[in-house]
Formats: structure tokens, sequence, C-alpha cells
């Protein structure tokens, strides 16, 4: 059992795959959260480094990560890059961003 336990910093994101381009800008930044699949469409990975291809699956954020998570959803042609808060699900980077 892990004793970590949720803050408010903790940060999740997702890919909207209906509006990937497949540039692959965000596995540049961040090759270690987001990988193209043979579709030509973004993904983004577990902590495991395995590909989460269900619909809205979403990976952690981790903090020495953000900085190329965030630029990965702006530079993002697509728009389809979302970063949001884990406790309370509000998007801090992408297209939906305050």
């Amino acid at each position: 059992m892990s004793s970590h336990t949720t803050n408010e910093q903790d940060l999740e994101v997702w890919i909207d795959q209906g509006l990937c381009t497949g540039d692959g800008i965000c596995a540049q930044y961040a090759p270690e959260i987001f990988e193209l699949d043979i579709d030509g469409l973004a993904y983004v990975k577990s902590p495991e480094d395995e590909l989460l291809q269900e619909p809205g699956a979403t990976t952690r954020v981790p903090l020495d990560l953000l900085n190329d998570v965030a630029d990965s959803a702006e530079k993002c042609p697509g728009d389809c890059i979302h970063v949001r808060r884990v406790s309370d699900a509000v998007e801090v980077y992408g297209p939906d961003a305050q």
C-alpha cells in the first residue's frame, strides 16, 4: 500500500485522441509521458511506461516534468492535451484552462 496522499498540487494529463493531429510535439517535449502509437495518434503512458489507449485515460504528471507537459499542451496544434488537478478536476493547462 502506498502511503502517498493526494494533495491539491497533484496533476494528471489526458489526450483527446479525436482532436489529435499526430504531430508528435508532445512526445518530443515529454517522451516520459507521451508516445505516438502505430495509429499515428498520441497517448499518455503509465508510470510503468505502458501506453494507455482507453479513451480519457489519465496519467499523473511528476513535478519534475510539469514544465515539459505544460509546454506540450501549449504547443499542441490539435489543442487536445488536458492537464488538470486531481483534487477537483480543474484544468490548469490545455484548451479548457481558466
